[in-house]
């Protein structure tokens, strides 16, 4: 016998034909667990990451001014963030260093998803303000998202449910070796 088996002898829940994914790791997501509470530093996930070593804090690459890691609740396998060291919250406040290497990571991102799993298209923005849907307005962060074609099934639409066929810490370690690969070349073909 099966756990929801014993769970539905046991009176939890009613009896029904339903498979249930579990993913109570999302509840401190939900719950808004780990954002900051002001505008400051202070409890900033994005300001804590750099200080992890960088399997612990998800980091695939880390610059001068930016650096890049997995989102904690991503939207699909690979979806990560590139986010400035420095704590700003608005595209506005960076300096053109901090665009530029931005806009270099974002393109080195694409190609390391692109070699470690055959990314066909992305989703690539920023949410300005909690108003415009950002999670952590206080920390300016991109999201570079992977999508490849037929990836819309059934889960999100009637289940709101989002499968993920890896863990984050397998596809850290994917990522992050595509990453220095992609990266390396690519600097040998930059001017």
């Amino acid at each position: 016998m099966t756990g929801p088996e014993i769970e539905r002898q046991q009176g939890a829940g009613d009896p029904d034909h339903f498979q249930r994914l579990w993913t109570p790791h999302r509840m401190a997501y939900i719950k808004g667990e780990g954002k900051p509470a002001g505008e400051g530093s202070d409890g900033c996930p994005f300001c804590l990451m750099p200080s992890l070593p960088d399997d612990q804090g998800l980091i695939l690459a880390r610059g001068d001014t930016v650096y890049a890691l997995l989102n904690l609740y991503p939207y699909n396998s690979g979806h990560l963030m590139v986010v400035p060291y420095r704590h700003v919250p608005d595209y506005t406040d960076l300096d053109e260093a901090e665009v530029a290497e931005l806009g270099a990571f974002t393109q080195d991102a694409m190609r390391a998803v692109r070699k470690a799993s055959g990314a066909h298209g992305f989703n690539i923005g920023m949410n300005q303000g909690s108003v415009a849907g950002a999670g952590i307005a206080a920390h300016l962060h991109q999201h570079v998202v992977p999508r490849w074609g037929g990836d819309t099934n059934f889960m999100p639409v009637v289940g709101q449910t989002k499968v993920l066929p890896e863990l984050l810490g397998e596809t850290r370690t994917l990522l992050a070796a595509a990453w220095a690969d992609t990266a390396e070349a690519a600097t040998l073909e930059r001017p």
